[in-house]
């Protein structure tokens, strides 16, 4: 199953990366993550891509594996467009296919609105006062 999203945010790509490279702090706008740490055995993953300003790339390996990438493209007026892919594969148990295309629109409209949570993060520190 392959769930592509993506939000153009009002900050350079510069200022979205700030936010996005603290793996650790995307507990803050992912509503389905509930914590990340870096010695969990359960849902592993592996970083795969670091690209600064650029792009992040991981692989699952747990109950759900695939693989996941963030990408940050710069666009007119300082912006950025955030696009977030993700290709996963569920196990028999949980429906395999079936269980992947029942899930595929519940976890596209979870990660739309975690697209809009950073969308609003990332402006808020973005802002600088009128002078």
């Amino acid at each position: 199953m392959k769930i592509k999203v993506g939000v153009t945010i009002e900050a350079p790509p510069e200022v979205v990366w700030r936010t996005v490279e603290q793996i650790e702090r995307h507990v803050d706008w992912m509503a389905d993550a509930v914590s990340i740490s870096f010695t969990s055995a359960n849902d592993r993953m592996i970083v795969i891509q670091w690209t600064p300003r650029r792009a992040i790339g991981i692989e699952h390996h747990g109950v759900v594996t695939g693989w996941g990438r963030f990408t940050l493209g710069r666009r007119r007026g300082n912006r950025t467009r955030f696009t977030w892919t993700e290709r996963l594969r569920f196990p028999w148990w949980m429906g395999g296919r079936i269980g992947a295309l029942a899930a595929k629109p519940i976890l596209r409209a979870v990660w739309r609105r975690n697209l809009t949570t950073l969308k609003r993060i990332v402006e808020g520190q973005a802002v600088t006062p009128a002078g």
